[in-house]
């Protein structure tokens, strides 16, 4: 048996061993006329077992999970594996490329962009590839993000509420076998188009994460994340022994996952232009009205900074890192602190 995806030429899904390719998407600009974007693919199988879907460069900025995942791809044999890892370690290739968040050859967001079109632009091919090919064929998803130039997280898991009891405790396992420091609950189906939302709309488990962020690496987070995704990967039953490896044992002993939830109170936007002076802390506790956060003039010169103050008592979980701001830019994200505990998993935001 074989099972061959046609805009994936060269790889067999059904063989048993590792095997190497590309995604072929297709773009004609004026410098190409029908030419192929490469989007770089990886399966290890070692035949029968679940399968596991992990992604990294969704967003071309975001660096640990693109070095994760070239890590598996090069020191996880087939004879490892039960049953099958599909690696896609650098999505927007185009994106990754740039070392930006989109890239200039379509400026779409590919984690707002799914289902996608076979017949669209870049981004649009790989959502739909995405979503109509290698999801429904997955029995779980991973989808490694960071805060990317932007911005900067607190180190975490990150998981869309529900959608129903029984994907809830198969998203709370795997953040717990992931042991992160944090763990960031959104809204279920938070954002249109993202691989989060088509993970649950097919019914299939996932967890996202966001490992810092200021586009570039964080050595003590990407080693903490290396520990962690090896721990995942045994609890999916998918890497043989490694549930019980060291790696896992030593993160048990890690201090327990702090619960945090982004709402719609989380975000204080600027209301004015200017340089941002960041006066809390990631990871700091705060009450609502503590300032947080103040903006300073480049020409005016006489004008005093403006301050802005938590909307919310919580967790400082995201600080913008440019130091440029406009109106209506996010300078911090304050998540509510649910502590080591989170219940409220298919549920209406508190």
């Amino acid at each position: 048996m074989t099972l061959h995806i046609p805009r994936i030429p060269g790889i067999d899904f059904a063989a048993v061993g590792k095997q190497l390719g590309y995604l072929e998407i297709e773009h004609s600009d004026n410098e190409n006329d029908a030419a192929v974007i490469p989007s770089p693919i990886a399966v290890l199988s070692g035949g029968d077992g679940p399968t596991v879907l992990l992604i990294a460069g969704t967003h071309g900025d975001e660096y640990e999970g693109q070095i994760l995942l070239q890590e598996l791809i090069r020191t996880v044999n087939p004879d490892e594996v039960t049953g099958r890892l599909i690696i896609l370690p650098a999505l927007n290739i185009a994106a990754v490329r740039e070392g930006r968040r989109v890239s200039s050859v379509d400026r779409v967001n590919l984690n707002r962009a799914l289902p996608g079109r076979a017949d669209g632009g870049p981004a649009l091919q790989i959502a739909s590839i995405v979503s109509g090919e290698l999801i429904p064929m997955a029995d779980f998803v991973m989808d490694i993000h960071s805060g990317g130039i932007a911005s900067e997280y607190v180190p975490s898991a990150f998981v869309y509420q529900g959608p129903t009891p029984e994907l809830w405790a198969e998203k709370t396992a795997a953040v717990a076998a992931f042991n992160a420091p944090y763990s960031v609950v959104v809204k279920p189906m938070l954002k249109a188009g993202s691989i989060s939302g088509a993970a649950d709309q097919a019914g299939v488990p996932m967890i996202s994460t966001e490992l810092g962020g200021r586009g570039t690496v964080s050595l003590p987070i990407l080693n903490r994340a290396r520990k962690g995704l090896r721990s995942l990967l045994g609890h999916w039953g998918v890497l043989k022994d490694a549930a019980a490896s060291g790696d896992a044992a030593s993160s048990a002993a890690e201090a327990p996952i702090q619960w945090v939830e982004l709402t719609a109170q989380s975000p204080v936007h600027s209301t004015m232009a200017g340089i941002l002076e960041p006066v809390v802390e990631l990871g700091q506790k705060v009450t609502a009205g503590d300032l947080v956060a103040r903006v300073h003039s480049v020409e005016e010169l006489e004008r005093p900074p403006k301050d802005f103050f938590a909307p919310i008592d919580g967790v400082v979980a995201i600080v913008r890192h440019p130091a440029l701001v406009n109106v209506g830019t996010i300078v911090v994200n304050i998540a509510v602190d649910h502590g080591t505990s989170y219940e409220k998993g298919n549920h209406e935001l508190s």
